[in-house]
């Protein structure tokens, strides 16, 4: 399984890392409400390999069958690391291209709010919020786990998906199903 997880995995998060580096130069012309469905179609692309590396599994290693949790564990486990590889590839791009990239997003939020005619109670708690926000995602270890927790349940929803569609059950000598347990 280690095999098939690590190769799978860590082909899904260079493909996930290599679209994030892709899109660099085009970023301000994507800006950040095309940007989420950049990034969230870049992730879909990436988690694929999920599907295949299940499929890999279950065809190479275990025989033709697979129960769902087997499944599960594959592809979780390849979720899991083409996760970090994309938590890898956003600290490089934050911290050495995008140094700014929180004051671009603070000053995108406010003038959002500002358009939609918030008060100007709101709009000072929402730039205190911004402000004080930085100062956590400027620590690298919180900035990473909030980073972790973006492409994590677009993972688990592929996991799943794949796991209850690539199942597969043994047949007994007698012609009943019996759950795979490889």
């Amino acid at each position: 399984m280690k095999k098939v997880v690590l190769t799978f995995g860590l082909i899904s998060g260079a493909i996930s890392a290599g679209l994030m580096f892709a899109t660099l130069p085009f970023i301000d012309k994507i800006g950040f409400d095309k940007g989420a469905y950049v990034g969230y179609s870049a992730m879909v692309l990436a988690f694929l390999l999920v599907f295949f590396g299940i499929r890999s599994y279950r065809d190479n290693v275990s025989d033709g069958y697979i129960s769902f949790g087997r499944a599960f564990s594959v592809g979780i486990l390849i979720t899991l690391i083409s996760c970090v590889c994309y938590v890898i590839a956003w600290e490089i791009i934050y911290y050495t291209f995008m140094p700014d990239f929180w004051e671009k997003y603070s000053n995108y939020v406010l003038e959002k709010a500002r358009s939609s005619g918030v008060s100007a109670e709101e709009l000072a708690r929402q730039t205190q919020s911004m402000k004080d926000f930085k100062v956590t995602f400027d620590n690298p270890l919180w900035n990473s786990l909030f980073t972790f927790t973006e492409p994590l349940p677009v993972g688990i929803l592929i996991t799943l998906i794949s796991a209850l569609i690539l199942r597969r059950k043994r047949k007994s000598l007698n012609g009943e199903e019996q759950l795979a347990t490889s």
